[in-house]
């Protein structure tokens, strides 16, 4: 039976920390009731605290999920804040499988300082399985080389690929405004809108069904890449 956690930093954890009550990042635990295991999607800011919400429902971490590199996902200097990732979720488990696409691999090591060899490479269509629970790797390039979603049953974590109202820059290292383009209109156009979008961030919400998002967000209704690039390169 699936369990899942959708955890808000500011307000689930890391609730003293200015900086991650700023960037209102979402983290997820994905788990299976029977077995008591689950695995955690973009541990940061409040490793300890993300896994004691875990332990007190019973749950072992054994496993986490990158969406993409920035620390503010998966741990390291940000904003000339450190931000507790990865690395931290590593020394508490006694080293649990990170899972990170493989081309954002050279980046996590960079600003996270862990080892090439603590990371498990991960493709599109890959499967990770925790207990009887199922989740599949989508790679969404566009915000990072490797950036991903992650579909579990009717669930859609979509990291910073696209938010309610918006979607990732694409204006840091490795971002790709024409690759973003095509995830949005072509990669996950593809996808059924019955799945319930969970974001990386709460920027507008915090979930809604896909369709939905394709209705009123106005980044996946632009009519063509040019069209595309404009909006996405307005100012703010």
């Amino acid at each position: 039976m699936l369990w899942f956690r959708q955890l808000e930093a500011g307000r689930d954890f890391a609730r003293a920390d200015r900086v991650a009550t700023m960037m209102d990042n979402f983290v997820y635990l994905i788990g299976d009731v029977n077995k008591r295991e689950a695995i955690v999607v973009d541990p940061a800011w409040d490793v300890d605290g993300i896994c004691e919400i875990a332990e007190a429902d019973g749950m072992k971490i054994v496993g986490a999920l990158c969406s993409h590199y920035h620390p503010d996902h998966v741990g390291g200097a940000m904003m000339g804040h450190t931000v507790q990732g990865i690395a931290r979720l590593l020394e508490r488990t006694g080293g649990v499988p990170i899972h990170v696409h493989a081309a954002d691999i050279p980046y996590v090591v960079g600003v996270t300082g862990v080892a090439t060899s603590d990371l498990t490479p991960r493709r599109h269509g890959d499967r990770i399985e925790v207990g009887d629970v199922h989740v599949e790797w989508l790679h969404t390039p566009g915000h990072t080389p490797g950036s991903s979603c992650f579909r579990c049953k009717n669930a859609l974590l979509s990291g910073d690929t696209v938010f309610m109202s918006g979607c990732g820059r694409t204006d840091l290292p490795g971002g790709d405004t024409e690759e973003m383009y095509r995830t949005l209109h072509e990669r996950l156009a593809a996808l059924p809108g019955d799945l319930v979008l969970y974001p990386g961030h709460n920027y507008g919400g915090a979930s809604a069904p896909l369709s939905e998002v394709r209705r009123t967000n106005p980044f996946l209704a632009t009519d063509g890449p040019s069209a595309f690039r404009a909006k996405r390169d307005a100012p703010r």
